[in-house]
């Protein structure tokens, strides 16, 4: 995943943008780059911020980033922003993308004697494929429209050039695109919490497939946003910051509603909730609410050195994060019946490992709480995890046990009111080692966020996106 961050203003940008883009370090934690223009020089800096932070990386480098708009970029894939030269001109782009045809294209291009001089772990990078790609148009919206067109998988972007800024939301809006706005400037942004100490407010969410130029006279559209939008419903349950906004309703306020709805129904006995933090404290909140019992902190997280535990590159890294990052609270857990709220199971093996950790410490029952359903669909448009397939779900592995080694009557499994669920979910509680396990279901997720389902994107739970 990837998260952007852009600055148009009437004064030196390099604070501002230095600051807007670090609060997207929730995003990634590999590669992360700054790029302004001044007088038709780009000014670039990309760093390795795996063994660091963004601040350290870049404070050293802010007297060199002059002009008076630049984006920025903290990705947890490819080094970006990208510098090109072109019949366009000189720009440089950065992108929020999954390109699952990337060496389909990068072959086009290769036919079509364009080249490539940047590698990311050994493969083509893909923000400069998307630059090659713009090049292949007559104009920027032309080449964005390339983009779009041949692209499988989502492609956000924000190019910088020597005018201002041009902010592209992917095709079906699948990761945000949100701008503000002060007296002095816009800043533009894939998470609207980036620019609020700044003194910027929101004044433009960016459509579906919609084009805009930013520059300091103001904001001009190129090209209408679409129709449908399919934009990732897991934004809210999990990987957006919480105080952050999409489509003007606030992550926190979905995590609530999620905890709410799941305490109202919920018949366990238990003495308090808790959370697996950070992503299920608003819902353990929530619940407490709906449950009207207290809320006490079973697991604190220590964060000051520890990444998201689903990002680093193998399994047993991750699991070594996920243990070292959280530290139960020994004395209040002892002898107490808890219910433990989480955002989702992927592979299950760090939840069991949790729940392994409660146990050694005298507690007497957990009970697990999902915000969402199963994971049934692994993601095709965002690289939100490590999972290279289907299989490392823990639903698909126990789908297949129960079908007989065969992934099959998947529709089954997805219904919450059949056997078939039933019946997965217990086999699920029983590997991870929880008391007992229940999920939000489907409907709760769509009435939480409050757009229609018919533009929100629930493909890992029911498989049902377009536009592949």
């Amino acid at each position: 995943m990837s998260g952007f961050f852009g600055i148009v203003s009437a004064k030196p940008c390099a604070t501002d943008l230095f600051y807007g883009t670090d609060y997207h370090s929730h995003m990634g934690t590999r590669r992360a780059g700054l790029s302004t223009i001044d007088n038709g020089t780009i000014h670039l800096n990309i760093h390795n911020i795996q063994n660091s932070y963004f601040r350290t990386k870049f404070e050293g480098d802010l007297h060199e980033m002059l002009g008076d708009h630049g984006i920025g970029v903290i990705s947890d894939t490819e080094a970006q922003p990208m510098v090109s030269n072109s019949h366009l001109g000189r720009f440089a782009v950065a992108t929020v993308a999954r390109i699952n045809n990337i060496k389909e294209l990068e072959q086009e291009c290769l036919q079509h004697d364009q080249m490539f001089t940047e590698l990311s772990m050994g493969n083509t990078n893909a923000t400069e494929l998307v630059s090659l790609l713009i090049t292949q148009g007559k104009d920027f919206v032309d080449g964005i429209n390339n983009v779009y067109r041949k692209v499988k998988g989502s492609c956000s972007m924000l190019i910088l050039t020597e005018d201002g800024i041009i902010a592209a939301r992917d095709l079906y809006g699948r990761t945000p695109i949100v701008i503000g706005r002060r007296d002095d400037g816009y800043a533009v942004a894939s998470e609207s919490h980036s620019y609020v100490n700044l003194g910027y407010e929101t004044c433009k969410y960016v459509g579906p497939g919609e084009i805009v130029k930013i520059t300091s006279s103001g904001i001009t559209q190129l090209q209408k946003p679409n129709d449908k939008m399919q934009i990732c419903s897991f934004l809210w349950i999990y990987y957006g910051y919480p105080c952050v906004e999409y489509e003007d309703i606030n992550n926190e306020q979905v995590r609530q509603y999620l905890g709410y709805a799941m305490g109202k129904n919920d018949d366990v006995e238990a003495d308090f909730v808790s959370a697996i933090p950070d992503s299920g404290i608003g819902m353990a909140q929530g619940y407490s609410e709906g449950k009207g019992i207290p809320y006490k902190s079973g697991f604190l997280k220590y964060t000051p050195t520890w990444s998201r535990s689903f990002m680093p590159v193998n399994q047993e890294s991750r699991n070594l994060v996920a243990k070292m990052k959280l530290i139960p609270c020994k004395k209040v857990l002892q002898g107490k019946d808890v219910v433990f709220c989480d955002d989702s199971i992927v592979r299950g093996t760090q939840l069991r490992d949790q729940v392994k950790m409660l146990y050694a410490c005298g507690i007497r029952h957990v009970h697990v709480r999902i915000s969402c359903p199963p994971l049934v669909h692994g993601c095709e448009w965002l690289n939100f995890s490590a999972s290279k397939t289907d299989r490392e779900l823990i639903t698909r592995r126990c789908i297949a046990e129960l079908e007989g080694g065969t992934i099959r009557n998947l529709e089954a499994y997805r219904d919450e009111t059949s056997k078939e669920y039933a019946t997965m979910v217990e086999m699920i509680r029983k590997e991870v080692g929880v008391d007992t396990l229940k999920f939000n279901s489907l409907q709760t997720v769509v009435d939480a966020i409050g757009l229609p389902k018919e533009r929100v994107c629930t493909h890992c739970f029911d498989g049902s996106s377009y536009g592949a």
